[in-house]
């Protein structure tokens, strides 16, 4: 089964290079070496190297592959940066994070579902991701006692872009989030010593981010 799993997803890693949602060299050994079928329920693991979203419980989704790919590229993630996400989920956009930024690096995770939390922890655990932490909170605050951030990575919409998480990503830092309720668009912020810049890089669909600064 193991050898089954390898063979589909260098077959998705592949197909995934060839039409230009993995770019860079970092991006293709993470989703090479993180398996995807150790972050999804039991009963979805044969949809496990589809390039679609897939349920992951309590109305939530693991990212398509290509989506993954993508916001991954845009991060431009560095050996030993220090990483915030915002919507664990399952764990494995965490997972792909972590194998990038090396045993040098950190990635905090904040998920607001109790039962998401723990399904993350176990199968970061299983797949042997020892450098992320998850925990659970109101994601849309950040998490300020480990701030600031190299990058910020933001698996669920927001109606705008949160305040605190600007204020928590360091100068010189990138945030990757994805902003609007019905037509969403994927926003990539970086912080100058002087400006935000921001701008869109393409339309998307996330769950939306339930919080104070959210939904």
């Amino acid at each position: 089964m193991e050898v089954k799993f390898k063979e589909e997803r260098d077959k998705l890693v592949r197909h995934l290079k060839k039409i230009g949602y993995i770019k860079s060299e970092r991006v293709e050994d993470a989703m090479l070496n993180v398996q995807r079928h150790l972050f999804v329920p039991f009963d979805e693991i044969k949809y496990a190297y589809e390039d679609r979203p897939l349920p992951i419980g309590a109305g939530q989704t693991i990212s398509a592959p290509h989506m993954v790919a993508i916001m991954t590229e845009y991060l431009k993630l560095k050996k030993g940066d220090k990483v915030l996400e915002i919507g664990a989920g399952s764990g494995y956009q965490a997972a792909i994070i972590s194998r990038i930024v090396g045993e040098g690096g950190k990635v905090i995770s904040i998920e607001r579902i109790e039962g998401l939390a723990d399904f993350a922890r176990e199968n970061l655990k299983r797949a042997g991701i020892k450098d992320v932490e998850v925990m659970r909170g109101d994601g849309s605050l950040g998490f300020e006692p480990e701030a600031p951030y190299d990058k910020i990575c933001v698996t669920c919409a927001a109606p705008d872009i949160p305040e605190p998480l600007v204020g928590q990503l360091r100068v010189g830092g990138r945030m990757v989030i994805p902003v609007g309720r019905h037509a969403q668009e994927l926003y990539l912020l970086d912080k100058g010593e002087d400006q935000i810049v921001k701008r869109k890089v393409g339309g998307v669909i996330f769950v939306p981010l339930i919080g104070r600064y959210g939904f």
